[in-house]
């Protein structure tokens, strides 16, 4: 890896003027395989960006300069030769160590390996990064319960080395980690390169236990860069404070002294000083020594095409169980369980042998089912609203890597929800149904059940829509709940004469559809006394709830695919 002159800034728009802010300015180095380059520097001095533009993750705004992987320049082909560990954890907390990593290997090892193969891969990786004790552990998060911080980084890792990369980057990898944990972090990149890997790391107040691991460092700040051969011990050609002292003494300094100890800016002023006089051309000259390639390489290192490590329909397998496995947990919870038997319990005794013999009875009734489409109408679109702002890292750290396409990933999302959604709402109907008195007949017991599901499915499409358009929890929350009650607001059982300028809303609602579809189950003939009208055989209900099933899915995709993600 060699990289030259690289300078890269970044536009900043204002209402009536536009600046441009320089992020690095010049920065020269290389690497090769055997090697730990460190990058360091003061908060702000640009190294998490120099690592994204060496690991091809920046495009855009101004840069310039050369980055050559084995002298030719970035490709798609190479995401499945390199490895990137961000400095946050992005990880699925309900997941095992074992699962993960997996997972990670099913999707990203090539199609040549077998499944098996693959898994062993996997539990290579657990064996070489220390963590076979905690293998079935769950990853956890904020507020679950899981493997330490520094079995977490670990996992990251290895979710990275399982497709043993020739380049590693990682970002921050010690960050919050004890000094023990950050050394055996450090040692397992040290073996990684020892083994013919090339890694480069950005890192912040390592030990000095730490620092001695490293073959290479580059010092970010002010605008310089010094890069130092440590192998070679070409660092003491910098660092000799004998001098520094001695102008000090001799009061050699244009700037202030405190204590008698030099300034920063003079420190850094000499530094810059004895780098570019004892070290810079002799590193100059090393880093464009050209290296021996052969032909063949530089071939498939040009290439454009993208190698998926797996088809679509095994893209598609593998995500579905994986979501499957990861949601089960928060679908099933106790929480809300209780909180669906609950509302179903107070609805029952509250509607406990309804009558619709009655005017009367027959006016509660119709308030019970129009309260069943509005509760399996809202309860499913807050659930799917955050599905994709939940999932934004996630998805934009596996697209990164070509993990998979983009279109396995939205079908396996939207369809593994489908069976974790048909529980509770059985539970529910099961409880609600025949405790308030409904027709006591299996065929429309599942009629009301098929309605129902019709309605989850269409209000999750809406849910997801919002999510993938808004990508903002909060914001995607505003307008659900926008929606949603204009939606039942124009369900049909509040306003029956609905000015005609504003009527269609009524025809996009699936609260509407709904309820005229579970009134015509109820009562064949609905009667007079409800004002529901033009209610035939329930095909333009049941039509236009699929409509809204499959078109609020697609503009879902649409919207996800106009996201910046990576392509």
């Amino acid at each position: 890896l060699q990289f030259t002159e690289v300078r890269y800034s970044v536009v900043l728009k204002g209402i009536t003027t536009t600046t441009e802010k320089h992020i690095l300015h010049g920065i020269t180095g290389s690497v090769r395989p055997g090697e730990l380059l460190a990058l360091m520097g003061p908060s702000g001095s640009g190294k998490t960006t120099l690592l994204s533009l060496l690991g091809g993750r920046i495009t855009a705004n101004i840069i310039q300069g050369s980055v050559t992987y084995n002298d030719e320049p970035y490709t798609k082909s190479l995401k499945g030769r390199m490895g990137f560990v961000t400095q946050d954890d992005v990880l699925f907390a309900h997941l095992t160590v074992r699962e993960t990593l997996t997972y990670a290997a099913l999707l990203r090892l090539p199609r040549t390996m077998t499944r098996e193969q693959k898994k062993d891969r996997a539990m290579d990786a657990i064996y070489e990064l220390g963590l076979e004790r905690c293998q079935d552990t769950i990853i956890g998060g904020p507020f679950v319960r899981g493997v330490s911080g520094g079995e977490r980084k670990r996992v990251c890792i290895g979710n990275e080395i399982i497709i043993n990369p020739s380049l590693l980057f990682l970002d921050e990898p010690t960050s919050g980690l004890d000094s023990t944990t950050a050394l055996r972090i450090i040692q397992v990149l040290h073996g990684i390169a020892k083994s013919g890997k090339t890694v480069v790391t950005t890192i912040h107040q390592p030990s000095s236990r730490l620092f001695h691991r490293f073959d290479k460092l580059i010092l970010l700040g002010k605008g310089t860069e010094f890069l130092l051969d440590l192998a070679n011990g070409n660092i003491n050609d910098v660092t000799v404070p004998s001098v520094l002292e001695y102008k000090v003494q001799s009061k050699d300094l244009e700037s202030n002294t405190r204590n008698g100890k030099p300034s920063p800016e003079d420190v850094h002023e000499y530094l810059v000083e004895a780098y570019e006089d004892r070290v810079a051309d002799k590193q100059m000259r090393k880093i464009l020594m050209p290296l021996p390639i052969s032909e063949d390489l530089k071939a498939t290192l040009s290439s454009q095409k993208r190698d998926w490590g797996a088809s679509w329909w095994q893209q598609y397998s593998i995500l579905f169980w994986r979501g499957l496995n990861e949601r089960r947990h928060d679908y099933l919870s106790w929480m809300r369980i209780t909180q669906v038997l609950a509302i179903a319990v107070i609805l029952g005794l509250l509607w406990w042998k309804s009558s619709s013999t009655t005017t009367r009875g027959l006016e509660d009734q119709a308030g019970l089912l129009f309260f069943i489409s509005v509760f399996w109408g809202f309860f499913p679109v807050f659930t799917a609203i955050f599905t994709f702002p939940q999932e934004r890292a996630m998805l934009t750290k596996e697209r990164a890597v070509d993990m998979y396409k983009l279109s396995a990933y939205f079908m396996a999302r939207t369809t593994s929800d489908l069976p974790l959604d048909l529980i509770l709402p059985i539970i529910f109907l099961l409880i609600v149904y025949f405790m308030a008195g409904l027709i006591q007949s299996i065929e429309h017991f599942f009629l009301t059940m098929f309605v129902v599901f019709l309605s989850i499915i269409a209000a999750q499409g809406l849910g997801l829509a919002i999510g993938a358009s808004l990508m903002d929890i909060k914001k995607a929350t505003t307008l659900g709940s926008v929606t949603v009650m204009t939606f039942m607001l124009a369900g049909g059982f509040f306003v029956q004469r609905v000015p005609v300028f504003i009527s269609w809303l009524r025809y996009v609602s699936f609260n509407y559809h709904t309820y005229r579809l579970l009134l015509k189950v109820q009562y064949d003939r609905v009667p007079s006394s409800l004002n529901v009208t033009h209610l035939d055989n329930g095909v333009k209900e049941i039509t236009a709830l699929t409509v809204m099933v499959f078109a609020y899915r697609i503009m879902a995709y649409i919207f996800l695919r106009r996201m910046k993600l990576p392509n």
